[in-house]
């Protein structure tokens, strides 16, 4: 349902925006066995690389969706070597995409920032999360202090939203979550970096 939703969002903004999806050189940060991938590949994206820490990631991509990403990196966004970031430079990206449990350990804050800081300027966002997630203040990733900051000080500009019911809980209750576009003006500050090391 998610990589859907978060694909439809993206398509009628830049639709909005005049923007053919072919000039999209995308990152799929989280990319798992492809599902948003394989999204983007249909909506007509000219470049997609997909990344993902765990190495069987990579390997049910190969299984389910060969050929899907023009590269598929295996690696830790919060610990690149100057080979890696170079690696991932090359690729001259101008979209980022998160379609995961963000705000919940499953990708740290501190990567969602470093996939950003990847990006050319401007670029297209687009991520996926829990419906009252940005409003608490609760959150022991950061996350949600951290897009509130960024949204504050210009680092992006929302563009658009929709809320949307993810799956059913457990016990039956429906579980909401808000689809977010949004554009790239300026890169997460170092010293930013550094706080969110410390558990910003």
């Amino acid at each position: 349902m998610s990589p859907q939703v978060v694909r439809e969002l993206v398509e009628a903004e830049l639709e909005r925006a005049g923007v053919e999806p072919a000039s999209l050189r995308v990152l799929d940060v989280g990319a798992g066995n492809g599902m948003m991938g394989e999204e983007l590949a249909d909506l007509g994206v000219g470049h997609l690389a997909g990344v993902d820490i765990i190495p069987e990631a990579a390997m049910a991509t190969e299984r389910d969706r060969p050929g899907v990403y023009d590269e598929y990196f295996v690696l830790d966004l919060t610990d690149l070597d100057d080979t890696q970031r170079g690696e991932i430079a090359a690729h001259r990206l101008n979209c980022l995409l998160l379609v995961a449990a963000l705000g919940f350990g499953d990708i740290p804050t501190a990567a969602f920032a470093a996939a950003h800081n990847l990006l050319e300027t401007p670029a297209w966002l687009a991520f996926n999360i829990k419906e009252d997630f940005l409003d608490r203040d609760d959150d022991d990733t950061g996350f949600a202090r951290l897009i509130r900051r960024m949204l504050a000080d210009g680092i992006i500009e929302r563009r658009s939203e929709r809320r949307y019911q993810h799956r059913l809980s457990v016990a039956g209750d429906p579980l909401n979550y808000l689809a977010i576009v949004a554009v790239k003006r300026a890169d997460v500050p170092q010293d930013w970096l550094a706080e969110l090391d410390e558990g910003m």
